[in-house]
């Protein structure tokens, strides 16, 4: 038995079935689905499946999260399903038929930044690191940092910059490998692309502004020359350099005979690629970024730059869900590769982050006592804090509503403070609490200050809301009364035999199921669990089914052959459609009537259908009280 079998089955039910499935795959903590029609998905029932954290729809995608046991989960949910997983790159082209023409867009920017987010992550990691070491004066009197006073401390200072320098300064090398990687051209090519951007043999692009045109160098061939500009940290001209090259390769492959394309390909797809880098999409790749990152800096430094960021933060948290927060990445990069080579954006995204956190934060004191609902709130909440609030938003704040929009307000709050006191950061990819250390250090206390309005406001919002606004099923769980069941009782005071004792091959031989039978002391057969009646025997009142909430069927049948007794010497206590409880009676029989018309009183529980249970489990060889004895049990 598979440890998810009876998660595995419920959920392709619920989802739409097999049919429904246009692809499968799962990331590290969810299960990517693509479905033909969205709509068939039960999501509330989906949401309550004990191993599901939480559903969402992104980017054509119907994802279900798991958690860190995703991969079992996967392999036995399509070796069930009997469907062949694919790649994550499979499941995103398939979704691509479920989305418009920005999504796509979005979908494919977002697909070019996210093999890169790790190294901006450490990048932003390291650079915060020098900043306390190395631009923070906290000795004599606040005249000299760490690496002023330790010769160990600035030789750590000055390494570390080998690394930031490799993430921010060569970041076109990664954006044009990320391209042709996510199009499925050659990366080498575009690694050698991205080197050509960036080589030494320029000028760095962050040296440019502040290098007289005069002192430019140039290409001089004669009837034109060409500024060799270097194009560190740009991230727009890299990206349009990047499908120049993507779109030539494939065009060559596509026209180029074969025998010859090995040599022909690479050459005639490079060469003409660096030319049009240097000469045409890497100067209007830098001036629309210029125009990007000066418009997002007016609005912010504008005397409306306090609407700007109110706006900006209140609605960043939605961004995310969108996908659309990716253009922000290259926005972001693009203000660092300014003279000031830093960014009053990063901060309020940061922020934002810690807001979203800090609505889960209030969520999981509120359902404290909520076993199921902390199961999410507490990984979330912690998620979101470090800088990734996906888990948050899809599998709390979203579902909930006001939790989101309490986070939103905080996030508005907070993002006025930021851009009100002009706090910069020096990188990006370090988000959440962490941020801080992205912070230019004279900018700390009122980045803090920041910080303590983005966990407060949401914090207290959604606390004041929530207590009004939530079920108490919903602050502190079902307790046990949905609690699933585990066993069936006895349905009669007697004796309980194995199944393969009872003189009729029906259900000797298990045809209609395994189970237990009785040999009855006592004459009302009563409710082995709480169900529902399904199948109620009115004209004869020998045999009743009842189906339990995990799905488990069970038949329950008086007397062998007792049907051609046409009803006599039995009462049928309950019709079908009842709801019953353990020890509810069901049939009243004269056990004297039933012998007399030679047939033998053994009453059968048969299960039928085994819904959720696995391992089910029949005791017999003992005396049985009715509604106390387990008879029947199962994990």
């Amino acid at each position: 038995m598979g440890k998810y079998e009876n998660d595995v089955k419920r959920l392709l039910t619920l989802i739409g079935g097999k049919e429904n499935i246009q692809a499968v795959s799962h990331c590290m903590t969810r299960m990517r689905f693509v479905l033909v029609n969205p709509e068939k998905a039960d999501e509330k029932a989906i949401q309550e499946l004990k191993s599901v954290k939480g559903t969402f729809t992104q980017a054509g995608q119907y994802q279900v999260i798991i958690g860190n046991d995703v991969a079992v989960f996967y392999n036995e949910f399509t070796e069930y399903a009997g469907i062949e997983g694919v790649s994550k790159e499979n499941v995103k082209e398939a979704a691509k038929s479920n989305q418009n023409m920005l999504q796509k867009i979005m979908g494919v920017l977002g697909e070019i930044f996210a093999p890169l987010i790790p190294a901006l992550v450490c990048g932003g990691l390291i650079l915060g690191f020098r900043n306390i070491i190395g631009e923070i004066n906290f000795f004599n009197n606040g005249t000299q940092s760490l690496s002023d006073i330790s010769t160990f401390w600035a030789g750590v200072y000055n390494f570390l910059w080998l690394i930031g320098e490799a993430v921010f300064h060569l970041l076109p090398v990664g954006i044009v490998w990320s391209i042709t990687k996510k199009m499925g051209t050659t990366q080498i090519l575009g690694i050698i692309l991205g080197l050509t951007l960036v080589s030494p043999q320029l000028l760095n692009g962050f040296s440019v502004s502040s290098t007289p045109a005069a002192e430019i160098p140039v290409w001089d061939f004669g009837f034109t020359t060409v500024q060799m500009i270097g194009y560190q940290g740009q991230v727009i001209a890299a990206m349009m350099a990047g499908f120049v090259l993507v779109y030539l390769e494939k065009f060559l492959k596509k026209h180029c005979p074969e025998v010859i394309s090995m040599i022909v390909v690479p050459f005639c797809a490079l060469v003409p690629s660096v030319i049009i880098a240097h000469t045409i999409v890497g100067p209007i790749g830098w001036k629309i970024g210029d125009v990007i990152g000066n418009v997002v800096y007016a609005g912010l430094t504008s005397k409306f730059r306090l609407v700007f960021a109110a706006v900006f933060g209140f609605f960043y948290a939605p961004l995310v869900m969108t996908g659309l927060h990716h253009m922000t990445n290259a926005i972001d990069s693009q203000m660092l590769a300014t003279p000031a080579k830093s960014t009053i954006l990063w901060p309020m995204i940061a922020l934002s982050n810690i807001a979203q956190g800090s609505s889960v934060l209030a969520m999981s004191v509120l359902q404290r006592k909520n076993e199921r609902a902390q199961q999410i709130n507490v990984p979330s909440c912690i998620s979101c804090y470090l800088g990734v609030t996906e888990p948050a938003l899809f599998g709390v704040n979203v579902k909930y509503g006001f939790p989101l929009i309490c986070g939103m307000i905080g996030s508005s709050c907070a993002a006025m403070i930021s851009i009100g006191f002009g706090i910069e950061a020096l990188s990006i990819g370090v988000g959440g609490l962490p941020g801080i250390l992205s912070i230019k250090p004279e900018y700390y206390l009122l980045f803090l200050l920041a910080m303590a309005v983005a966990v407060a406001v949401p914090f207290m919002l959604t606390l004041i809301v929530g207590k009004m606004r939530l079920s108490k099923e919903e602050l502190c769980g079902k307790n046990g009364e949905e609690k699933e069941e585990k066993e069936l009782k006895a349905i009669l005071d007697g004796s309980v035999v194995p199944l393969e004792e009872v003189p009729d091959e029906v259900f000797s031989r298990k045809i209609m199921g395994d189970g237990v039978a009785i040999e009855p002391s006592s004459a009302v057969v009563c409710a082995p669990a709480d169900g529902e009646i399904t199948v109620a025997m009115e004209e004869t009142g020998h045999a009743c089914g009842m189906k339990l909430k995990n799905g488990l069927e069970i038949l329950i049948h008086v007397g062998i052959d007792t049907v051609s007794m046409g009803g006599d010497g039995f009462e049928l206590l309950v019709k079908e459609g009842d709801m019953v409880k353990n020890g509810t009676p069901l049939i009243r029989f004269d056990k004297e009537k039933i012998k007399a018309a030679g047939h033998p009183c053994t009453t059968m529980l048969i299960v039928t259908e085994e819904g959720s249970a696995v391992e089910i489990s029949m005791h017999t060889g003992m005396e049985a009280e009715a509604g106390k004895t387990t008879v029947v049990s199962w994990s």
